[in-house]
């Protein structure tokens, strides 16, 4: 059985993608099984190799990186997805995480760091390059739970939680071994209760939380 992490990798930028290729064919256990050029390629590519990770630049033709994250996580929602980025505002951080990525690396930092990357989001975790990470986890006064309010339930924590690191509602019912509208009211409650409307902000309270320092 392979035990290696069966890596995609898609960049629209020659040089760049030939470098990430040679550093994931440098690691013994990951495995490279394709590289796209564009957002539609990587979608197929996805399709026709399933991969553990798919690693994604943000500026692609014809599909930019959120968009191709968000088609692929509709269709393979097991597919750990982690972005590649310039940009370091927290407007493209909220539009990954709202499309279900799970990693979200600075070009710049990709050459020190991907490796790393790629093993957090593929053993169920979240990462966040460590250069915009605050921009991410600081605690917004919109986002803080509103005082009054019940406590969460352990059940309520561990839906949020796994939402915040990726996983689906399917999924998470199949973790949790219940029905997913069960998976559903959890997830409605516990974002009612801590006044949370967004994934970015289930990532943020999450990580605040410090229920993803062990993901």
């Amino acid at each position: 059985m392979n035990s290696r992490i069966r890596v995609m990798l898609a960049d629209d930028h020659p040089i760049v993608l030939a470098g990430l290729s040679a550093l994931i064919k440098n690691q013994s256990d990951y495995e490279l099984v394709g590289e796209a050029t564009s957002g539609f390629s990587a979608l197929a590519l996805v399709r026709e190799k399933a991969p553990d990770v798919a690693v994604l630049d943000i500026s692609m033709p014809e599909l930019n990186g959120i968009l191709a994250a968000k088609r692929i996580k509709e269709e393979f929602p097991s597919v750990r997805i982690l972005i590649m980025s310039v940009y370091e505002d927290r407007t493209y951080l909220n539009q990954a995480f709202e499309a279900g990525v799970s990693g979200y690396v600075l070009k710049r930092s990709a050459g020190e760091d991907l490796v790393q990357a790629i093993k957090a989001v593929y053993i169920g975790g979240l990462y966040v390059d460590p250069a915009i990470a605050n921009r991410v986890f600081e605690p917004h006064k919109e986002n803080r739970p509103l005082k009054g309010t019940t406590k969460l339930t352990d059940r309520e924590m561990e839906v949020l939680r796994h939402a915040a690191l990726g996983y689906t509602n399917k999924e998470i019912a199949r973790l949790l071994d219940v029905n997913i509208k069960t998976i559903e009211t959890f997830k409605a409650r516990g974002s009612a209760k801590a006044g949370l409307k967004t994934r970015a902000d289930i990532v943020r309270y999450a990580a605040c939380k410090g229920w993803l320092a062990n993901a």
